[in-house]
């Protein structure tokens, strides 16, 4: 049967309705951590948005694009993964100005003290040491930044890095000062990989960005999150 001829058939319709629920479970897991991520970093206000407004929006705009009734779960699973990661990128641009009047009644826990040992990422995505920095717009921007902890996600993100001590993970709280301190766009690729279940190679597709750039900043990330870890 043609393609045109199952477009119009039920059968074949709702067959095809039902590879884009199921795609929905790992394209929601993604989008709620990436709005806990916007909110505790003060990006957009807490409880304005939610996943399943964001899934029904690029689900609607996934059949008004046009489809082939005869693609692939993968196919469609990474047609929906870019219209929400675009979707995203475009509502934390929107509601950026939040961050510069973030309430204190947002704020979960207080900062970690001068003791502890903070990082960034470079332009060049790699990890440095806060006081290695010397712009000091950099410096007064951080001065006052706060970090969130995790509770569930911790394991989702352990199984996925291959790290066994989950416990001293969330004790020395190396996810929150991760998020907290790297830019959003290579947090989302982390997310891309650790809740929406993508390889390098499909990531890359998403991003626009070549696989071996998306290689290395994962392993960076895996890497300074192991090595605080020893």
């Amino acid at each position: 049967m043609c393609s045109i001829k199952k477009l119009t058939d039920k059968n074949f319709q709702k067959t095809f309705n039902r590879k884009v629920v199921a795609i929905t479970q790992h394209l929601r897991a993604y989008v709620n951590h990436r709005i806990y991520i916007a909110e505790s970093t003060g990006i957009i206000p807490k409880n304005m948005y939610n996943s399943t407004d964001l899934i029904d929006e690029a689900i609607v705009k996934f059949y008004e694009q046009g489809y082939d009734i005869d693609s692939e779960p993968l196919a469609i699973k990474l047609k929906l993964f870019k219209i929400v990661d675009t979707d995203l990128d475009t509502l934390f641009k929107k509601e950026a100005f939040h961050k510069s009047t973030f309430s204190t009644d947002a704020i979960l826990h207080e900062e970690l003290d001068g003791l502890e040992e903070r990082y960034t990422v470079d332009e060049d995505f790699d990890f440095i040491m806060n006081e290695d920095l010397n712009d000091i717009s950099y410096k007064q921007q951080q001065k006052h930044k706060h970090i969130f902890v995790y509770d569930d996600n911790d394991t989702s993100i352990a199984n996925a890095f291959e790290i066994e001590n989950i416990e001293h993970l969330q004790q020395k709280n190396m996810l929150g000062k991760f998020y907290a301190s790297s830019p959003i766009s290579i947090s989302d690729i982390v997310d891309l990989f650790v809740f929406g279940k993508l390889d390098y190679e499909d990531i890359a597709k998403i991003k626009n960005i070549g696989p071996k750039r998306v290689e290395y900043i994962l392993t960076l990330a895996i890497e300074s999150i192991k090595s605080k870890l020893d």
